[in-house]
């Protein structure tokens, strides 16, 4: 029988800086060896068929760090993006960001917009979470929701479409599947409104040394879960709710007021 593979895999990707460590390299030397790590990731998804995958590659907090270090990531990701984007349209893959733009030197900004519209046809979204928050982005949709109130008789169901009309992206599925490597056993502020019922898996590989293997260990981890999104199992197995749950896992049709400058 065909493994169950998750629709949207998330992915924390901790741990760049002390692979360079362990090994006497500086801290850029893992965040290089990281974005190969990304590659290969990347490309045995689109092999297995899976449509969604957002990457945490760059945190609000991280915004922080030694402006030394920052300024090597932005030149990093600019460097990844034009050597990437003939692979990415080759493997009709679609580029997408979610975060806070106005946070991105102009030139990050110019090269993402750039990509996302030369990749735009792809089949499979790629979505990059960049100087993003899990707490603004709920804040955002608060704002959202509070300007544009469905009203006292609405249903729980129309509340939560409002509500998700101010997320960076409201089509992007929830996750079914959050990995962090690292070793750490947190969420760090990453999809906290969408990662209500995802199940999670925590590898202690460093993100450079997250290959195939540990992919597919973490995918097995995920087909062995039954997840009953809070009904009883008895009711699962009689087929009362779809296979991905009760809860609405995106909103099409968003006003473009609500979520222009939010989602690339």
């Amino acid at each position: 029988m065909q493994q169950q593979l998750p629709q949207h895999i998330a992915i924390i990707m901790d741990g760049n800086g002390r692979w360079a460590q362990r090994r006497g390299m500086p801290r850029s030397a893992g965040h290089t060896r990281g974005v190969d790590a990304v590659r290969i990731m990347l490309t045995r998804c689109r092999e297995l068929g899976i449509p969604y995958v957002t990457v945490y590659a760059l945190s609000r907090e991280n915004l922080g760090r030694p402006q030394q270090e920052l300024a090597f990531l932005f030149d990093l990701f600019l460097r990844f993006l034009k050597s990437e984007l003939p692979e990415l349209e080759r493997q009709s893959i679609r580029l997408a960001m979610i975060g806070d733009r106005s946070a991105l030197p102009l030139t990050v900004r110019t090269a993402l917009d750039y990509a996302i519209k030369r990749t735009s046809g792809g089949t499979m979204l790629f979505t990059l979470a960049l100087a993003y928050s899990g707490r603004e982005e709920i804040m955002r949709a608060a704002r959202t929701l509070a300007a544009s109130c469905p009203g006292e008789n609405a249903s729980p169901e129309e509340w939560e479409r409002a509500f998700r009309c101010g997320l960076y992206n409201p089509e992007l599925p929830d996750p079914d599947l959050i990995i962090r490597t690292g070793g750490e056993l947190r969420l760090s502020n990453f999809l906290l409104f969408q990662c209500a019922y995802a199940e999670l898996y925590f590898s202690d590989r460093l993100w450079p040394d997250f290959d195939n293997a540990e992919l597919d260990r973490a995918l097995a981890h995920y087909a062995g879960r039954k997840r009953r999104f809070g009904l009883t199992e008895s009711q699962i197995e009689e087929g009362n709710i779809p296979s991905s749950g009760s809860l609405p896992h995106s909103v099409r049709g968003c006003p473009r007021s609500e979520t222009e400058d939010r989602t690339s």
